[in-house]
């Protein structure tokens, strides 16, 4: 036991050791303290006012104005979004600005750009009206006849280079006269035109025809350009249309129906020379609108060029600004003594790096009183954190998914990384299939500082990518475990020399077991590459892999026992190596573990023994004789041992540990009758959560429940969850004959015909099924299975996972938020 004590700690084995300190900063260098705290990112403060609403907090205010200037910088962004500008990516960390300096700068810009959007958007609507007033008198023209020779007006087509360069009256006066329908009579025909998208045409038509009861014409025409829509900015569809009707309720009514519709209408004269000499007016006014716009979009995208070439050092300078702020609104503030007192956890080997860092503040300053920083006693449990790479952050991730480990608990991971691929490689074992997994784990590793330098990946991406060095020893360990498979693509290879069965006569293919014969040394490595076609593969390799699925299950649970004993050792918790790791190991292994060893001993000797037959008969009638099953010399005595074991472990675990628990309480706490007497000033002295409030009590009816709950537990699962291991079996099985049907059906099938199109086409066929299902299909099955094993059947023998995160308060943690 001393060896294992003196064995230097692994650091991933349990994690880092935490220290509760007490922080007590002036105020003047309270803002620098934590700015440093957050760049060196080894502290989780403790918010000591919780009890508190955020706006009831000292530093409300400036938190607010952090959020206002987050609002505008995400203006900023959404603009330069739009105008189809890119920002600087690579974010300037030097800060060479104050913060109320930014705050009016900000201001400043966001009121130039709303000044500038809000112009943009008056001269686009004045564009968009002159634009579909031009549609309509070039389209509606066609539509009018003239009062005197009733010929429908031809000309159309209008040359905008040929119009003079004489003045003309404002447009603005054209848009703004009366509606009305010309020189014609009140009692005679009378006309309305105007513009409507075009897919509210049909339905605008059907209410003009209902509401005037068939007594108007309709003509429309689509327009030849299309127009933005300046709410959604995208391309509309537009038709121009002209009514005809008579009388002035008619006409009421149609501009009713126009109005509601959102139809915009244009007075068109009848007149041909009025009309060329609108549409010129209307032109020259387009003319210089354009150019004003041009000017005015030149105008705006340099000055959204100038935000976007600072807005990524603004955006991180807003965000540390807040989260600074945030978190001095934790810390309690002490109005009399000028200072704040911020608590929280750190690692023991951070403590110099964190006193380093507050010199530094209170130097950089220029503080006349030092930072005050010492360790305290905490009740609650430390938070956990675990020093992880590139490489063990994948597995470590794994294990937390279930639960957080509790504070210096034995680490699932450090086995995970090793079991977890392997166990996925027992149920997907095929070379050629880990190959192609390893291929794709190497590209992406390959890629992996461009990859990782890109904010948005996908959610399947970015899972696949987090997970490349998994990736990479799953396919590693699939290619090992396919060599022993002896299957590459389902078809077996003599890889490491000949087969040692040859056939005994030329019907050897269809023959059973007998019809080869042992010529040679068995195959090196691996199953014999004979195995495949014969009558007995199928029950040779489910013997095998049935077998070997329970070998893995026993070790891989009597691990977990294992580790539940370094944890009690390591707590210095002799009650639970006595009544729960003891009772445990040999309850498994007089039963699952006895098992295991007759497996091996019947691969060694080539016994024809029914272990079936064995483990069955072991309880029903322990005293009969073994007959042809026994494997060995005393097997009988030996089995009515184990099982005398077994049945005297259930109690052990069950009775001892609660009847021990309530001893020690008595006499713990034995002629404690009364409580301790204690003044209001004591009482106000002690914190909210500290232990001097909690009473200590000890139910023995909810221990002993708790107790028995955990043996039955593991007393059936120690069955159930034997025989959850053979998934191992089931899925390598599924998997192998996949892949058989898949080559032998598909791709042999096809290459029987002497056709290249059909050789083709089973070909496709073969790389899809390849590719989707058994690449991607069977591999998250596989990998979801070795998840269930590891969470379930492992890490129940000894893992708690009720513990929670390190989180400390950085600003390398902020970069990734997204705005």
């Amino acid at each position: 036991m001393e060896f294992i004590d003196n064995l230097p700690p692994m650091d991933l084995m349990r994690s880092e050791k935490m220290t509760f300190v007490q922080l007590i900063i002036p105020v003047e260098s309270a803002h620098r303290a934590v700015s440093y705290l957050g760049e060196l990112g080894l502290l989780q403060f403790r918010d000591l006012n919780a009890d508190k609403s955020p706006f009831q907090r000292t530093f409300v205010n400036q938190v607010k104005r952090c959020g206002e200037m987050e609002r505008k910088l995400r203006f900023f962004k959404d603009q330069v979004s739009k105008a189809g500008l890119i920002s600087s990516a690579l974010p300037d960390l030097r800060i060479d600005i104050e913060l109320e300096e930014l705050e009016t700068q900000l201001s400043e810009h966001e009121h130039e750009l709303l000044e500038m959007n809000s112009n943009s958007e008056k001269l686009r609507q004045t564009y968009n009206e002159l634009l579909e007033f031009k549609m309509v008198l070039q389209k509606a023209s066609g539509f009018l006849v003239s009062s005197k020779s009733h010929a429908v007006i031809e000309e159309r087509e209008l040359d905008e280079t040929t119009y003079s360069k004489n003045h003309y009256a404002d447009t603005t006066s054209l848009l703004e006269q009366e509606m009305g329908p010309g020189p014609s009579d009140q009692s005679g025909l009378r006309f309305i035109s105007g513009i409507i998208s075009k897919s509210k045409a049909l339905k605008f038509e059907r209410m003009l025809f209902r509401a005037t009861r068939g007594n108007m014409l309709f003509n429309q025409a689509t327009a030849e350009e299309h127009m933005m829509d300046p709410v959604s900015t995208e391309m509309i569809e537009k038709t121009v249309f002209v009514v005809f009707f008579s009388g002035e309720l008619a006409r009421t009514k149609i501009l009713r129906i126009c109005e509601a519709f959102g139809a915009n209408c244009y007075p068109v004269p009848e007149d041909v020379t009025k009309q060329r000499q609108m549409t010129r007016e209307v032109l020259a006014r387009l003319s210089e609108l354009e150019t004003t716009l041009d000017a005015g979009i030149r105008h705006r995208n340099k000055a959204l060029s100038s935000i976007g070439f600072h807005l990524m050092k603004w955006m991180n300078m807003v965000r540390r600004e807040k989260a600074v702020y945030d978190t001095l609104n934790m810390q309690n503030f002490d109005v009399t003594k000028k200072c704040l007192v911020g608590e929280g956890w750190c690692p023991i080997f951070a403590k110099s790096q964190i006193q380093e860092a507050l010199q530094r503040a209170t130097f950089d300053s220029n503080s006349q009183v030092g930072i005050i920083f010492h360790v305290m006693e905490a009740v609650e449990s430390p938070p956990t954190y675990f020093r992880t790479n590139r490489f063990t952050n994948a597995f470590q991730e794994i294990v937390d998914a279930y639960g957080v480990a509790r504070y210096q608990e034995a680490n699932p991971a450090v086995y995970t990384v090793i079991t977890f691929p392997f166990l996925f490689a027992v149920m997907f074992g095929d070379w050629g299939h880990g190959i192609c997994l390893l291929l794709g784990a190497l590209v992406l590793i390959a890629r992996e500082s461009k990859l990782s330098s890109q904010n948005k990946l996908g959610s399947f991406m970015e899972m696949l990518f987090g997970g490349r060095y998994v990736l990479l020893l799953m396919s590693l360990f699939s290619i090992y475990c396919g060599l022993i498979y002896n299957e590459f693509f389902s078809v077996p290879y003599h890889i490491f020399g000949g087969s040692a069965y040859k056939c005994r006569d030329a019907t050897c293919s269809n023959a059973d077991k007998v019809g080869l014969i042992k010529y040679q040394d068995p195959y090196p490595f691996g199953v014999d590459p004979s195995w495949r076609g014969s009558r007995s593969e199928l029950p040779f390799l489910n013997s095998l892999k049935m077998k070997m699925s329970i070998l893995f299950g026993v070790t891989q649970m009597n691990l977990g026992i294992v580790l539940s004993y370094f944890n009690a050792r390591f707590f210095r918790s002799s009650l639970d190596i006595r009544y729960q790791f003891v009772p445990q190991m040999i309850f498994l292994n007089s039963l699952f573990g006895y098992l295991s060893l007759l497996i091996i001993i019947k691969w060694c000797t080539g016994s024809q023994a029914d272990l079936y037959h064995v483990m069955i008969y072991m309880f029903l009638s322990p005293t009969d004789n073994l007959g042809e099953n026994q494997l060995f010399w005393g097997q009988r005595p030996l089995q009515i041992l184990l099982l005398l074991l077994a049945l005297i472990a259930v109690p052990w675990m069950l009775f001892p540990k609660p009847f021990i628990l309530k001893k020690l309480h008595s006499e713990r706490f034995q002629g404690r009758t009364y409580g301790v007497l204690g003044t209001s000033e004591m009482d106000l002295e002690v914190e909210p959560d500290s232990a001097r409030q909690h009473h200590e009590e000890f139910n023995f009816s909810e221990i002993f429940v708790h107790q028995m709950i955990h043996s039955i537990e593991f007393v059936l699962g120690a069955v159930s969850n034997t025989a959850s291991y053979l998934r191992l079996w089931a899925l390598s099985l599924a998997h192998s004959e996949l892949s058989t049907v898949f080559y032998e059906k598909v791709l042999l099938l096809a290459w029987g015909y002497n056709n290249i199109v059909i050789r083709m086409v089973g070909l496709a066929v073969f790389a899809f099924a390849t590719a989707f299902i058994l690449l991607m299909m069977e591999t998250l099955s596989a990998f979801l299975h070795a998840l269930r094993l590891h969470w379930v059947e492992f890490q129940n023998k000894f893992y708690h996972g009720d513990g929670y995160k390190f989180r400390p308060f950085s600003f390398a943690s902020l970069t990734d938020d997204d705005d």
